[in-house]
């Protein structure tokens, strides 16, 4: 990773310095995970587009924070740092797993900031708002979740294997899990922007038919896109989600 990561604020990190893209992404990141999960995306884009990863508090450069448990909460504290450095370029949302809800949450939001909407959302890994689980593994001693990550992939085996170091990382991975696995989705007035579903097509989280009601959440046309992989198969796919994001934000460069 780039020694000179900027810091836009306490929410916001930029790895590859790219101020005359012509568009923009903020990525949001999945339960437990942090602002550098999105490194090898935002080189792939650089410098055609612009690449913002959210850290959540709790992790990395934040970690003396306490996380917080609540997808409001989260939302608020992302927006409030996003709109000041909205500039009227095309922006783009995307998140994986749980950042997909979030990025979702913080779409829905930013028409209430008069804040310019996103021009596109890509949500990955993860089923629609509006597809409940009953799901507890907040709830669950430290092993539980443990092995939940070693199953998931997605975080590096050797953290894995180091107590010390996922003694301080635990309390944040619960946090996260809390926030998602106790958010509902309230109705109201939903996207107006094109959404981009993307889904491995071994993950065992989200079924084609969850994936495809992303649909019920925009007026702007919902598009499903199947990787070959399981829950973590962004990794694996970093080029084609590039092209995919490059080719959303800026159709004349296709």
């Amino acid at each position: 990773m780039s020694a000179a990561v900027a810091t836009e604020s306490r929410w916001l990190r930029r790895f590859h310095r790219a101020e005359h893209a012509p568009a923009r992404v903020v990525c949001f990141p999945h339960a437990g995970g942090a602002a550098g999960f999105y490194f090898p995306l935002s080189k792939a884009l650089s410098p055609t587009v612009e690449t913002l990863a959210v850290q959540y508090p709790g992790r990395q450069d934040r970690r003396t924070e306490p996380a917080l448990g609540n997808v409001e909460e989260l939302t608020d504290g992302i927006v409030e740092a996003l709109v000041p450095l909205l500039d009227g370029r095309p922006l783009a949302l995307f998140g994986h797993s749980m950042g997909a809800v979030l990025a979702y949450e913080v779409a829905r939001r930013l028409g209430n900031e008069a804040a310019p909407p996103p021009a596109l959302l890509f949500a990955s890994g993860r089923r629609a708002p509006c597809r409940r689980r009953v799901e507890d593994m907040h709830l669950r001693e430290d092993q539980a979740l443990l092995d939940e990550l070693r199953k998931l992939g997605g975080t590096d085996p050797e953290l894995l294997d180091e107590p010390d170091v996922m003694r301080l990382l635990l309390p944040a991975v619960r946090r996260d899990y809390q926030a998602i696995e106790t958010y509902r989705h309230r109705p109201g007035p939903e996207l107006g922007c094109p959404v981009t579903v993307l889904t491995g097509d071994r993950d065992d989280r989200t079924t084609l038919d969850e994936a495809g009601d992303w649909k019920h959440h925009t007026t702007g046309g919902c598009t499903l896109r199947v990787f070959p992989g399981g829950h973590f198969f962004l990794s694996d796919h970093t080029p084609g989600v590039a092209a995919l994001i490059t080719a959303g934000l800026l159709p004349s460069r296709r």
